[in-house]
């Protein structure tokens, strides 16, 4: 294992490194083009309304506009969704949500797109509001969409939990609220759109799978994929809401149509209002214990608003059910969850894909049990952990496992831990501090019955360089790095030596999509699959070129080395190999991620486990929470890449402190109360304590599978062991996040023990004049 100190000698200069902080990093969004077009999307502003007229007459003779775009203008289909293509690209009938649109402008300038956005006339109906699960839920209520207001429900069971609860000792029922979190990124939803002389399309636009919006699109512009080239690289964040497409249908049709390059680029209340939102979710969760703290039986409820459309919001919900028994041995267990359709905006796909609602619920249960039978909670979750070979959430079988209980061993070795067994000193009256845990088993990949292929390729390029192609995209997390980290301990070569490309589906194999915490290991399994076949071509050929045994070379340095009595020495670089031809030095390899092979949908083969420990400081005269630490402990294997492996876990940490205290996209009857990051709190660098991570890489004997993913578990346990902690300094229980100030003043108790301890302050100062 390895704290992950920043000494380390591990640690590399990232490659974009100096142009990020500099701000000299050319996002995509800031692309620009000649005879370049601005475009600009009509949204409905209503979030449910029938629609019965579209005019656009008026906009079109507006100075500057070269197009104004509605359904009637889409050659092919009128839809698009990563699980089912249920969004459409324009209304022409129903508007589902307040971002729904109608219709798009193309102009010379983007006052006159702006301008001519409200010349168009649209005649609406509007329609009854479906502002909550409960309420579309509702007997008698308006269909969202023709086959009902359920999206997609799930049912995993097993054993008699009704007849478990009869033998247990204690029983906790609660009901835990989450919020509708924004991915708030840097660079927000945009790209340009360039129309080529031979009738093909190149998009510069952000998205986690460059192929799959290739696919969507040419169904939308009904040409072949071939025809569509798609740059994604790089992106200022996505966090799972660039996964689906955004501004790619809009800029596509306007270039196309008016044969010229389209610019778009979200505004912050677009981006807002049209994208995608982590899905609030209500899980109530029954969990009953004997008297010995061994779990009986658990029983869970998960409702998910999954707003208008479909997206990933049913592979969310699949996610959540598993998650919801977390790294537990429970004999009796019944878990269902319904997603259900509303008015209010698209939920979609977000940083611990629904893992995170049902942690926060599922570990406050465990902190609930052991009050109950006054036990440390740390202790219940030990009697009840998974061991090595158990099955996994939903009894599939999963590749061996240590990590819970490497991670609830190794978390007692945190300074903060040993804080909590000593007393913590309050620094006032109204201070009062507290320490919580909480840990998780987070699955990678897409899970069982979900096509999850990868890939890559490796060659000698033209230009005497190993050159590894790989459709992902760098959105922030170090691939690049990671990358070149890979590339270096197989070739011993430097970073001259190297040529990375990804990104571009023009130029790299289809990899697919750079999410569920899946590219280290997808990279790492293709380089180890592409290492030998290619280190066998270039000795091959090195030896033809120098009469050297190909046994006796290396790869190294600026070209291939050998040892010659104990003197080494380079006998080729690589560009005098490249010069003899590079036709015979390429290698691809097309795989499947590893998937359990039990066929339970969704469920998962390859896990991350994390425990994690948080000191907070509570002031019980405004009710502010402050975070004083945090240390992690994550079991992922092999750490390839130092800086990236800290990265993810800090800024996953700092999305679930959002998540736990501040953030919360408000909706009231369908619209946006929150519009912008002035309403929206966002943690800053104020608010965000010193952070240890602890990385556990001994994998079980026989593990060959290498480093898993790290990219969401950062993010998944946090909010709990705040919570654990906000309750041990201040005796109340949190059920619904975010943290509210105003629920921790309504406890008449923390002003009745301030009032008595200064009371008892006066009559002492009394005493002692």
């Amino acid at each position: 294992m390895m704290l992950l100190s920043r000494e380390s000698s591990k640690w590399k200069v990232r490659p974009d490194g100096k142009e990020k902080v500099t701000g000299r990093l050319r996002y995509l969004t800031d692309m620009k083009g000649a005879n370049m077009l601005y475009g600009r999307v009509l949204r409905s502003s209503y979030p449910h309304a029938r629609i019965h007229s579209i005019d656009i007459s008026v906009a079109l003779r507006h100075p500057g506009v070269k197009a104004v775009l509605t359904h009637r203008d889409i050659p092919g289909l009128n839809g698009f969704g990563i699980s089912q293509p249920d969004q459409p690209v324009f209304c022409d009938e129903l508007v589902r949500f307040e971002g729904d649109a109608v219709a798009a402008v193309a102009a010379e300038t983007k006052e006159a797109a702006e301008e001519a956005l409200q010349l168009i006339q649209v005649e609406y109906e509007e329609l009854d509001v479906l502002s909550s699960p409960e309420a579309a839920l509702d007997e008698g209520a308006p269909l969202i969409h023709p086959a009902g207001n359920i999206l997609h429900e799930t049912d995993y069971s097993r054993g008699d939990v009704e007849g478990a609860f009869q033998n247990c000792t204690y029983i906790v029922e609660e009901t835990y609220e989450t919020p509708r979190q924004m991915h708030t990124y840097l660079e927000t939803e945009g790209g340009l759109f360039v129309p080529e002389a031979d009738g093909k399309l190149i998009v510069y636009a952000p998205t986690q799978h460059g192929y799959k919006d290739r696919m969507q699109l040419a169904r939308i512009l009904a040409i072949p994929e071939e025809t569509i080239r798609v740059i994604s690289s790089p992106i200022g964040g996505s966090f799972g809401g660039k996964d689906e497409l955004n501004v790619q249908p809009y800029g596509a049709l306007l270039a196309l149509h008016c044969q010229r390059p389209v610019k778009m680029h979200f505004s912050r209340w677009e981006s807002v209002k049209a994208g995608l939102k982590r899905h609030p979710m209500k899980v109530t969760m029954k969990t009953g214990i004997d008297s010995d703290g061994k779990l009986l039986a658990h029983q869970a409820r998960i409702l998910s608003d999954t707003g208008a459309y479909s997206t990933l919001g049913g592979p969310v919900l699949n996610f959540a059910t598993e998650h919801a028994m977390g790294p537990y041995l429970i004999p009796h267990v019944d878990v269902k969850g319904k997603a259900v359709y509303t008015n209010n905006g698209v939920s979609g796909e977000f940083r611990g894909f629904g893992g995170n609602q049902v942690i926060f619920a599922l570990e406050g249960q465990m902190d609930r049990l052991a009050e109950q039978l006054q036990i440390e909670p740390w202790e219940l979750r030990r009697r009840n952990l998974r061991q090595l070979n158990d099955l996994g959430p939903m009894g599939q079988r999963i590749v061996p496992t240590d990590g819970p209980k490497q991670v609830w061993e190794a978390l007692q070795r945190s300074p903060i831990w040993q804080k909590r067994i000593e007393s913590t000193k309050n620094s006032s009256l109204w201070l009062r501090r507290g320490i919580g845990l909480a840990m998780a088993m987070h699955g990678s990949g897409l899970g069982y019955g979900i096509p999850d292929h990868a890939g890559g390729t490796i060659r000698l390029s033209k230009e005497g360089k190993i050159e590894v192609a790989f459709g992902h995209e760098e959105f922030g997390q170090g691939l690049l790095s990671t990358l070149e980290i890979l590339m270096q301990d197989h070739f011993q070569c430097e970073r001259d030596d190297l040529n990375i490309i990804i990104g571009d589906t023009e130029l790299v194999p289809s990899s697919g999509s750079s999410t569920a915490s899946r590219t280290t290991n997808m990279v790492w399994q293709s380089l180890n699959r592409l290492k030998a076949p290619f280190l066998e071509a270039l000795f091959e050929r090195a030896s033809f070129l120098t009469g050297i045994p190909k046994e006796q070379l290396q790869t190294g340095r600026s070209g291939i080395w050998m040892d010659k009595k104990g003197y080494r020495q380079q006998v080729l670089t690589y560009k005098q190999i490249a010069d003899s031809g590079v036709e015979d030095l390429e290698f691809t390899t097309a795989f499947h991620y590893p998937i359990t092979p039990d066929p339970i949908i969704g469920a998962h083969y390859l896990y991350t486990s994390t425990a994690v420990i948080v000191e907070v400081e509570v002031n019980l005269l405004t009710g502010m929470v402050t975070i004083i630490g945090i240390d992690h402990v994550v079991a992922a294997g092999p750490v390839i890449n130092p800086m990236g492996y800290v990265g993810q876990i800090e800024g996953g940490s700092v999305m679930a402190l959002g998540f736990t205290l501040t953030e919360d996209a408000v909706m009231d009857g369908g619209r946006y109360v929150t519009k912008n990051l002035d309403t929206y709190m966002i943690p800053t660098i104020l608010d965000v304590p010193v952070q240890h991570v602890e990385a556990i890489e001994e994998l079980p004997d026989g593990d060959s599978f290498g480093p898993r993913g790290v990219g969401e578990v950062g993010s998944v346990a946090l909010a709990p062991a705040i919570v654990s902690a906000v309750r041990q300094a201040t005796g109340k229980w949190v059920k619904s996040l975010p943290i509210k100030p105003e629920e921790l003043l309504q406890d008449s108790l923390f002003l009745e023990e301030i009032e008595g301890e200064k009371t008892y302050e006066s009559k002492s100062q009394s005493v002692s004049k």
